[in-house]
Formats: structure tokens, C-alpha cells, sequence
């Protein structure tokens, strides 16, 4: 396929990988690998943290916890469903659920969602931090205080009321952001 659509500048075959070199994700937001992996029709095995059991659907991939054991009892179970998988069924998948219009629709509905909280008084936003994990809700707390700090400072050293907004700038770059995603 690389040679195919000439792509030798752009993809690597390694070859094989060292056990070392493979870790399995204590932490991830979004992975795009698991999204390009499921976009080539492959199966995907990852580690069930973060933001990744929201990616795909449990058709198309194995979670499994961060512990080695685990992970390996994944890797089976993928292997055990891999003669069901069609991967062009699961490449037209992929592109329904992630066109261009329904990310930017997605994203739009966050940003709505994200002004409406903007509200908040800072109290209710750190409890809404505080309940966001067992220590990652102890860490985003920590994170606001102090950035919440920073901010006061930088208040005092150049108030909010001396700095001129463009208001215009903003909404237009919005409005043309998802105009272009309609």
C-alpha cells in the first residue's frame, strides 16, 4: 500500500517493535492512532484510561486496564475476534462517524456548552474540578488555585479594564470556522 500510493516519504515501517519500546497509556485525552488504526480497518487494543473508552465504539475496540495482565488477556480476546472483522466495514464506519460536519457540529455543542458554565462562580467550578477522578480531580483543583492566583497577580499588575477587547475578531474567526464546517 505504501508503494502503491506512494507514500515511502511519509509512512515507516519499523519492523519489529522491542516488549520495552511498547507501553501501554496511563493517561490519554484523545488518541488519533486509535482512530487512524480503526480508519485502516484494523482492530484496536488500548488501555481503558483518559478520554479513549469514549472514541470508538465496543465493537471496534478492546479495552483493557493498564496492568500487563490485563493487557495481554486483551490482545487475546482481540485476536480471537479478528476473523469477524471486515475492514472495510469498519473504514465506512469510521467515516460516518467522524466527517468533518459532525466533528464541527461536536465541537460547537462543546463551545456552547463551555459559555454557558462560564457563569460559574469559582467555588462551583472547583467542585466540579474537585469530583473529576480520584487524584486527576485533586490535581485540576490544585491547577485552577494556582492559575487562579496567577490571574489576581497579573490583575493587579495590569488590570483587565486597561486592555482594550476585539470582540470582532473573535466572533469572526468563529462564525467562519463553522460556516466552513457547514
Amino acid at each position: 500500500m505504501r508503494e502503491k500510493h506512494s507514500l515511502q516519504d511519509r509512512v515507516e515501517m519499523l519492523g519489529a517493535v522491542q516488549h520495552v519500546q511498547m507501553l501501554g497509556s496511563l493517561t490519554e485525552a484523545f488518541c488519533i492512532a486509535i482512530l487512524e488504526a480503526a480508519s485502516c480497518g484494523l482492530l484496536t487494543v488500548s488501555t481503558r484510561v483518559g478520554g479513549v473508552p469514549e472514541v470508538l465504539p465496543d465493537e471496534m475496540i478492546v479495552l483493557a486496564e493498564p496492568d500487563p495482565g490485563d493487557m495481554v488477556h486483551a490482545i487475546q480476546k482481540a485476536i480471537s475476534m479478528l476473523p469477524k472483522i471486515d475492514p472495510q466495514a469498519m473504514h465506512n464506519r469510521m467515516r460516518e462517524l467522524y466527517n468533518w460536519h459532525d466533528v464541527a457540529k461536536r465541537t460547537e455543542i462543546v463551545y456552547d456548552r463551555a459559555f454557558k458554565c462560564s457563569n460559574q462562580n469559582l467555588l462551583e467550578r472547583l467542585s466540579r474540578y474537585l469530583f473529576c477522578g480520584a487524584w486527576a480531580g485533586k490535581l485540576f483543583f490544585l491547577v485552577m488555585i494556582v492559575g487562579f492566583l496567577l490571574w489576581q497577580l497579573l490583575e493587579l499588575w495590569q488590570p483587565a479594564d486597561d486592555i482594550e477587547e476585539c470582540k470582532h475578531c473573535c466572533q469572526h474567526y468563529f462564525v467562519e470556522f463553522f460556516s466552513e464546517a457547514r
